[in-house]
């Protein structure tokens, strides 16, 4: 397998790097959370002028994990995963607009339904939209939906595309998480050092780096059709949990609080491990095809 990416490749990741840098998309998150779409529709609409909605139908899944990575590390807000990777896939064509979708049993509700333009169960339109239920990321808001006809059988191409897409999001989080964290680490004195200086500091960070130096080639690899998307999501999830319970540690009980920007990262990671499949559906995805 071949991971080095190439020129291209680069440049459009350099791009999305760049655009989302300037866009303060922890300010447009908690916008979102808030019930305040304005600004990350703008950012949805500066993305998809960027080709991120067209990814699915128009380049490789490659291109796909290069730009989910990057909306995971920086946050972004909204239904990306449905919009941008199940659905094109699942209806054969790019969605017009936003698009969200529930995908029984492993995703039950749909993301963000109030803001979207079009609202699918599998690959058949919704009938109605239903009451909002709580999620544990504040910038997800999930909807009950119910559809008049019997839904289609899931599009396994289009739930494997999805899965990958939530693994580079994890991914993307695991990162900014361990970055973070490294920052505050060298900052934060105590007992006349900074905590960054202690062994068992130290050693808790390099146990994320390698994990998610281990799931970095599983995504990369599962993009290239080389393995499952199963074994991506797994990897990711595990190493995006342990970047998100050491950042919490290291940073003490100020990491508890919503106030500090670290809590958007923290609360997306636990959802998005369940998100597209839990772990135990994917280890055993894993496992039986063996």
């Amino acid at each position: 397998m071949r991971f080095a990416l190439t020129d291209d490749q680069r440049d459009f990741a350099a791009s999305l790097e760049a655009l989302l840098a300037s866009s303060d998309t922890v300010a447009v998150a908690r916008a979102w959370a808030d019930g305040d779409s304005g600004p990350g529709l703008k950012l949805w609409a500066r993305l998809a002028e960027q080709g991120v909605t067209s990814l699915a139908t128009e380049a490789s899944p490659v291109e796909l994990v290069i730009a989910f990575e990057a909306l995971g590390r920086h946050a972004v807000p909204g239904p990306w995963v449905e919009s941008a990777a199940y659905l094109p896939r699942a209806l054969g064509h790019e969605v017009d607009g936003i698009g969200t979708v529930a995908v029984p049993p492993h995703l039950p509700w749909a993301l963000d339904a109030d803001v979207a333009d079009q609202v699918y169960v599998g690959s058949t339109p919704a009938g109605a939209v239903g009451q909002m239920r709580v999620s544990v990321d504040r910038t997800r808001r999930l909807f009950e939906v119910a559809s008049s006809v019997e839904p289609a059988e899931t599009n396994r191409d289009a739930f494997d595309l999805a899965v990958l897409a939530t693994s580079a999001q994890l991914l993307g989080c695991g990162e900014r998480l361990l970055a973070d964290s490294v920052v505050y680490v060298k900052q934060r004195r105590q007992f006349g050092r900074e905590i960054g200086s202690y062994q068992v500091i130290k050693h808790r960070l390099a146990d994320v780096h390698i994990a998610l130096a281990f799931a970095r080639p599983l995504v990369f690899g599962a993009a290239l059709g080389e393995v499952p998307a199963s074994a991506a999501k797994v990897a990711c999830a595990d190493a995006a949990y342990l970047a998100s319970r050491t950042a919490l540690q290291v940073h003490g009980a100020v990491g508890y609080t919503q106030e500090l920007d670290l809590s958007l990262w923290i609360t997306k990671v636990r959802a998005l491990v369940s998100a597209w499949g839990t772990p135990a559906h994917h280890r055993a995805a894993v496992l039986a095809g063996l």
